[in-house]
């Protein structure tokens, strides 16, 4: 299938991908700059708002009109002078910007399923290492390193890195490099294997270009346990130049610090294994390895976001005896995190998670907003901005971050929460078709939530689908019922909107209307 695309001198500027070419090959232009041109293109010739602008440059951030004035002059240094010798892009004093210049738009040229798209955006996933131990007890170091490879990609603003529910829901079934690629939205795919005999590891990692099916690159490392951190960081710039070297040599490569202390590391590794698994038992359990990894190492800033994230996860689903213990635990390990770490996007999530459920959806909002600019494909940023906007009341604001993190990461089996906050935005800003189709999504990735039920209930009978509500709250009511269904600020933040969705759902389950 053909994708349109618009020529422009030495240029072409896929307009579905926001993919930019010179000469045929990619060129890199960056995520914000490719929104600036998608938006000037389509303009063809005529003036776009500073608004406009940044509103496409910045979705649902407030950002200074400045940082608009700094994206355009780096568009234009990319882009040189026009086939006249002037500029590509021209100011129009006090109002805006309008692209200068012959542009043709065509529908023939880039492939929609071709590498040439694939190399303007890549997009990775890394799927579970295989333990080779054969000890089931050490399957959480297989998955550590796994973790690791994902957190250090992530730190690359030119990839969309899937996520690690989405890859590891991959765990038991086919292990077809296309399919899989397929299904998660990917171009390339990272596996490997661990093995380990006392202080001594050895680690096999595979790169492969699953549309073409080619193996790119793959490595063996024999190393200590100790040396494990160097060569983790070695590995993620060994695909990063793999897949882009050009951007890899004008960006580099921003390491994560590491303290060396594998103990801690360990702990972290054992920690997170737990916390996966989402359960009360194992969040409290995968709590206290967090603990004891930020007790033996205060430097470490994994063991701080985890710890953040847990205890963010303890209060979101009702698993806690002393909320404000765990809340202010789980903001002082965030807050420690971005002190360790500020670049990293996760520490960012952190603190957002844990301010959305402390009853700091201001703060939250902010923090998300950085995870983003940190990390422009960064799927949780998006979706604990939606959030946090929600639970502030903003459901016309929380939806374009919502719908955009559930896009970059839509394979997840822990989205149920997600979709759930996407369906409420949609609803409380009118828009009820648009939550019941959302919820027809949503139910096809987890069927069992009871909150995506009753919701797609309150729907049902806000717009007179009695017999449908009805289905829908009987069909809740007939499952488990979970501890919690993180929806908890919602409710308390707003009592109109916690009303209105009882009284719905009152009517649904007692057959209330014609």
């Amino acid at each position: 299938m053909k994708t349109p695309h618009t020529a422009f001198g030495r240029f072409e500027f896929n307009t579905e991908k926001g993919c930019l070419l010179r000469d045929n090959r990619p060129f890199a232009v960056g995520a914000r700059g490719a929104s600036l041109l998608a938006v000037l293109l389509a303009a063809e010739g005529r003036v776009v708002t500073k608004s406009a602008l940044m509103d496409a440059a910045w979705p649902g951030l407030a950002v200074e009109e400045s940082n608009l004035s700094v994206q355009i002059a780096a568009l234009r240094k990319l882009l040189g002078p026009a086939s006249d010798g002037g500029e590509w892009i021209v100011t129009v004093p006090r109002v805006g910007y309008r692209f200068s210049g012959p542009a043709e738009s065509r529908t023939d040229g880039l492939d929609s399923g071709g590498q040439a798209q694939a190399g303007c955006s890549p997009a990775i996933a890394v799927l579970p290492f295989e333990n080779l131990d054969g000890d089931v007890e050490r399957q959480y170091l297989a998955d550590g390193i796994a973790d690791d490879l994902i957190m250090a990609l992530a730190r690359f603003r030119w990839f969309r890195v899937a996520s690690r529910g989405a890859s590891f829901s991959r765990r038991n079934g086919p292990r077809d490099p296309k399919s899989i690629a397929h299904e998660l939205g990917v171009d390339f795919l990272v596996d490997g294997a661990i093995r380990r005999a006392g202080d001594r590891m050895r680690i096999s990692v595979h790169l492969a270009d699953a549309l073409k099916g080619a193996t790119i690159w793959s490595e063996h490392y024999d190393l200590q346990v100790a040396e494990l951190f160097a060569v983790q960081d070695a590995i993620a710039e060994r695909i990063a130049a793999a897949v882009e070297p050009e951007l890899l040599l004008r960006h580099g490569l921003q390491v994560a610090p590491h303290t060396g202390n594998v103990n801690a590391w360990d702990l972290v590794r054992q920690g997170t294994f737990n916390f996966h698994k989402v359960t009360r038992p194992t969040h409290l359990l995968a709590r206290q390895f967090f603990r004891e990894a930020a007790e033996i190492d205060p430097m470490l800033p994994e063991a701080q976001i985890w710890r953040a994230r847990v205890n963010a996860g303890l209060i979101a689903y009702g698993w806690t005896e002393n909320p404000l213990a765990d809340g202010k635990e789980g903001l002082d390990a965030a807050l420690r995190a971005i002190y360790l770490d500020a670049r990293n996007p996760y520490a960012h999530y952190a603190l957002a998670i844990v301010s959305a459920y402390t009853g700091r959806a201001d703060q939250a909002i902010l923090a998300a907003e950085r995870s983003i600019e940190l990390g422009p494909s960064f799927a949780l940023g998006y979706l604990v901005l939606g959030m946090a906007r929600l639970f502030v009341g903003d459901a016309a604001g929380a939806r374009k971050p919502l719908a955009r993190g559930l896009e970059l990461n839509p394979h997840d089996p822990q989205n149920a929460v997600w979709f759930s906050l996407l369906m409420l935005a949609l609803f409380f800003s009118n828009d009820v078709e648009g939550a019941l189709d959302t919820g027809r999504a949503a139910l096809k990735a987890r069927p069992d939530w009871p909150a995506l039920l009753r919701i797609q209930a309150c729907c049902h009978m806000a717009v007179g689908h009695n017999q449908e509500a009805r289905r829908f709250a009987a069909a809740a009511s007939d499952l488990p019922e979970p501890a919690g269904d993180a929806l908890g600020p919602l409710r308390d933040g707003d009592k109109e909107w916690a009303t209105r969705l009882e009284d719905l759902l009152r009517d649904a389950e007692h057959g209330s209307g014609p």
